[in-house]
């Protein structure tokens, strides 16, 4: 099949591309670099032109109030494109529990571009993936000084960008869901958990205080953001780590 990979220069979008290559697929990457633009739809008709299947991998530039209307206006351009251009399978990559946190603006726009899809025109799949193994500097640095960082016990589950990258072309080589499809870490860890075993893989002597005001994640109820139900990919963070 012929895959036009929307944000296929990403982290998990070169990932994307060179598994679909690999398995014989013809895989393409389109980015701001190779000359398309999602939010005014430059390139978008010549991008998918000929296309079997879309996925797109392309992110809000901000986690704050204005991602919403990021992804209002890059879906519309590109199912309006895809469609257009007789795609028969779209896919995208979204969090588990995303509906589930209102609270953060992020996942209200996660959650609306899920909705948008699905009241598309063409054949669907939404994957759901926990949070990124790779993310986690970023997650310590949100709230860190020279001496403590301070986390919330937000139950998490977390996956390497590989699984992540794997699971992605698994559903883009296959037929449209037609809804979603879960995938998580093997293992459930609280947050402050997590952050105390990343600092000591590092031999970081910074200490981990529990805060459940802390960072991003306090505004989190429970263990939405965790899945036993999920399709679980193999590599643990241990592992991960070293």
């Amino acid at each position: 099949m012929k895959i036009a990979v929307i944000g296929g220069t990403g982290l998990i979008g070169s990932q994307v591309v060179k598994n679909l290559n690999a398995a014989g697929h013809e895989a393409v990457p389109h980015s701001k670099s190779t000359g398309i633009d999602v939010l005014t739809g430059q390139g978008l008709g010549e991008a998918v032109a000929g296309a079997d299947v879309v996925v797109n991998l392309t992110n809000s530039p901000t986690f704050d109030e204005a991602s919403p209307a990021f992804f209002q206006t890059s879906m519309d351009n590109l199912l309006a494109a895809a469609h257009k251009g007789g795609v028969g399978h779209f896919v995208i990559l979204s969090i588990v529990g995303t509906d589930q946190v209102p609270e953060l603006d992020y996942y209200r726009a996660k959650a609306l571009q899920e909705e948008i899809l699905a009241a598309g025109p063409i054949p669907y799949s939404i994957v759901r993936a926990t949070q990124f193994m790779d993310f986690m500097d970023a997650v310590l640095s949100w709230t860190a000084d020279a001496d403590t960082v301070r986390l919330p016990a937000t139950p998490i589950q977390p996956i390497a960008s590989k699984d992540v990258a794997a699971a992605v072309t698994d559903v883009a080589a296959g037929a449209p869901l037609n809804g979603i499809r879960n995938i998580a870490g093997p293992e459930v860890f609280t947050l402050d958990e997590l952050g105390r075993i990343t600092l000591s893989h590092k031999g970081d002597k910074r200490t981990v205080v529990t805060d459940p005001t802390a960072g991003m994640f306090a505004v989190v109820k429970g263990d939405v953001l965790t899945d036993e139900n999920a399709r679980l990919a193999p590599t643990h963070y241990a592992d991960w780590l070293s």
